[in-house]
């Protein structure tokens, strides 16, 4: 199973390029290009620095026939942190800006003040995945329990990549470990948000809104390894304007929180026109 859905080629100075495989939706998946964008601005920064957060703007729709091209801007190299700007641009033009943050490791007091729902093992549910590259194992509404989580729409999911990316201490596979994890954590904000939107609860509503993803961000808590079974616990949290926000809880089977997600998700109903 292949890790080179992240590889990029350099071409020039803080530029690199990548592909995408074709996705079954016929356009670019944006976790494939918010990995890519992590993964270009990672290799500007010094290799002590861990990627612990990273926000990322959709901008417009990809072209799946092009390659992506990846400018990184190095906005602050400083002793603890440093700062990337990454701008993914096809022929059109950006579709997507991104920025990162990156941090050199440093010993401190851990405190996790949110528990991960207890719900039956992937083992125990039917596995699914549109992507050759990942298998999720849904768990049934009725069978989650634990910690109440505001907002509606909830989808509590886990995944893996079914790649062996590498020890989770080894600081080029903990990299791939966190690109993976962007990639697998944009499959779930649509789903929730729109499982609370209102128009879930009218009868027949297949084909009755449209959604595009706004934005993607993440920040890493912990190590983590992708490839092996996490816990994706994903809310709606409100709508307004069109625009649903889908909040995520990411833990390792032992309870670990090891990243928190949000999106906003702009759903609209094709029956009205926007004014």
């Amino acid at each position: 199973m292949p890790t080179d859905i992240f590889d990029l080629s350099p071409h020039g100075a803080d530029v690199h390029v990548g592909v995408g495989p074709q996705y079954p939706w016929g356009g670019l998946y944006g976790g494939q290009i918010v990995a890519q964008a992590l993964r270009a601005a990672t290799l500007s920064v010094d290799p002590e620095l861990v990627p612990h957060s990273i926000r990322a703007y959709f901008i417009r729709p990809g072209d799946a026939t092009e390659p992506v091209r990846y400018e990184v801007d190095r906005i602050r190299n400083g002793r603890s942190f440093g700062t990337r700007r990454v701008v993914a641009r096809q022929a059109i033009g950006a579709i997507l800006n991104a920025e990162a943050s990156f941090q050199r490791p440093e010993p401190a007091e851990e405190v996790q003040t949110i528990a991960m729902p207890d719900v039956p093992p992937p083992e125990a549910l039917e596995h699914d995945s549109w992507s050759e590259w990942f298998e999720r194992a849904r768990v049934p509404d009725d069978r989650v329990e634990g910690e109440h989580r505001t907002g509606g729409g909830r989808v509590v999911c886990w995944a893996r990549a079914l790649d062996e990316i590498g020890d989770v201490v080894d600081p080029t596979a903990q990299l791939l470990h966190r690109c993976w994890l962007a990639y697998i954590s944009d499959d779930f904000p649509t789903d929730s948000v729109h499982r609370a939107h209102p128009i879930s609860r009218e009868p027949l509503t297949e084909g009755l809104t449209m959604s595009a993803s706004l934005d993607h961000t993440i920040w890493f808590h912990r190590p983590l390894r992708a490839d092996r079974w996490h816990l994706y616990d994903f809310s709606c949290h409100h709508f307004v304007g069109g625009r649903g926000l889908a909040v995520g809880h990411v833990f390792a089977a032992d309870g670990l929180h090891v990243a928190t997600v949000s999106q906003e998700v702009l759903v609209r109903d094709t029956r009205q026109k926007p004014s």
